[in-house]
């Protein structure tokens, strides 16, 4: 596309395109609501599985991590090709990874491939694609920008949930494998749709009226003059406490997303005392409304509120509430309301994470490189989802219990949240 013809088009339309990609790449999130019926908690109506909670843990992780990875190659491919080549062929990854799982997943080791590696992938290449334009055309808006194109990412996992479970009751009617199939068919087309809108401004462009604030000395802004490549970034001390706390951050939330419908049906029934099938829908209530919709809306609020009271403050109050969560949660998990306020807290909570990283990325080290930098911070992700659901599987596999990883998560969003206090913006 000339730039004459990028010049008129509205910017707020990459915003709908980025929403529409994000609602498919979040489909990620609703992986719990598949786990009970791949470890033989709830039937399937079709085939029989028996994983256990860890392999169920080990799909989800290993889609995570494929994510974060490949999302290093989609940065410099689409600094290098434009994000619209980008964003489509993440479509069609992710489309056919959900597609051949529907076709030949009944096996554990296939859906590590299928879903894990194919459909992570995917989702690698597309997500990046609408961060790094979003914040091109709204260089005035930023942390709201980034918020909206992301939330798409956390209301996706709401929409697949809820169709799968209780608004659709596919799973019980046609079972996991055929969901599947329909959800990667629809993932690839609506991601195609979305990628129409994914090009960037012409060189040079910026908002009517709006200039670049002016650089403070000796110190990196987001002004293009500034920005610093990955070689540079990877240099400097401000990277690694931004990774670090990514870890940390991600690893609470990616772990209570894996395990939150299989944690919520067990301290319900077991320290609630409540029977099989209200305790089912309780926590999968909890898993997709509460969860979800939190998620979505903590990247619009997280992102806007970190305009107004700088990144570094919206990172350690986020990183220090959901710190003080999830080593409260274990406890609050047994009481129904109880359980739906602290997957509300703990998912507003992780949902910053998405508007916070990537506008920090951009505040420390430029705009003009934000999309081949915020990958790297953003393998941080990857790590945080290795290490969180594996983490809360073999816990309870061994041990039987959830207890100390929740603990443990607690403890590290703590720490994150006191390395939030020392990041400063890098020197030139």
């Amino acid at each position: 596309m000339g730039a004459s013809q990028e010049k008129v088009i509205n910017r707020w339309l990459v915003v709908v395109g980025a929403i529409l990609i994000q609602l498919c790449l979040g489909a990620i999130y609703a992986w719990s609501v598949f786990t009970p019926y791949l470890s033989g908690t709830l039937s399937d109506p079709v085939n029989k599985f028996d994983f256990t909670k860890t392999q169920t843990q080990i799909i989800f992780s290993v889609g995570l991590a494929a994510f974060a990875f490949v999302m290093v190659f989609a940065g410099k491919w689409q600094a290098k090709s434009g994000p619209r080549i980008v964003a489509i062929s993440g479509g069609i990854l992710l489309g056919l990874g959900y597609i051949l799982a529907g076709l030949f997943g009944k096996s554990f080791i296939s859906q590590v491939i299928f879903i894990g590696l194919i459909g992570g992938a995917g989702i690698g290449l597309g997500y990046v694609c609408p961060i790094a334009t979003g914040m091109k055309w709204f260089p005035d808006k930023k942390g709201l920008i980034t918020g909206l194109a992301v939330a798409g990412f956390g209301f996706g996992a709401l929409i697949w949930m809820k169709i799968a479970d209780n608004w659709g009751h596919l799973l019980e009617t046609i079972g996991v494998l055929r969901v599947f199939l329909i959800y990667g068919i629809i993932f690839g087309v609506t991601v195609l749709i979305g990628s129409i809108w994914m090009v960037n401004p012409p060189q040079g462009w910026k908002p009517a009226g709006w200039n670049p604030p002016t650089p403070k000395k000796g110190k990196s802004t987001s002004g293009d003059s500034s920005a610093l490549r990955p070689s540079q970034m990877l240099k400097s001390p401000q990277f690694y406490g931004l990774w670090i706390m990514f870890v940390f951050s991600g690893m609470a939330g990616l772990m209570t997303i894996g395990i939150i419908k299989l944690f919520g049906i067990e301290a319900l029934q077991n320290r609630g005392g409540l029977p099989a099938e209200q305790a089912s829908a309780i926590a999968g209530t909890a898993m997709a409304i509460f969860y979800s919709i939190a998620n979505g809306l903590g990247r619009i609020i997280w992102g806007t509120l970190s305009d107004k009271i700088g990144r570094k403050l919206s990172l350690f109050l986020m990183c220090a509430l959901q710190g003080v969560m999830m080593l409260i949660f274990y406890m609050m998990g047994a009481n129904q309301y109880l359980l739906y306020l602290g997957a509300t807290i703990i998912g507003f909570n992780f949902g910053g994470n998405f508007a916070l990283f990537p506008t920090a990325t951009a505040d420390f080290f430029g705009t003009a490189n934000v999309g081949m930098n915020y990958p790297w911070v953003f393998t941080a992700y990857g790590i945080g989802g290795i290490i969180g659901p594996i983490m809360a599987g073999s816990i309870r596999d061994v041990v039987g219990g959830w207890l100390p990883a929740f603990i443990i998560s607690g403890i590290a969003c703590l720490i994150a949240a006191v390395i939030g206090l020392t990041l400063r913006p890098s020197k030139r």
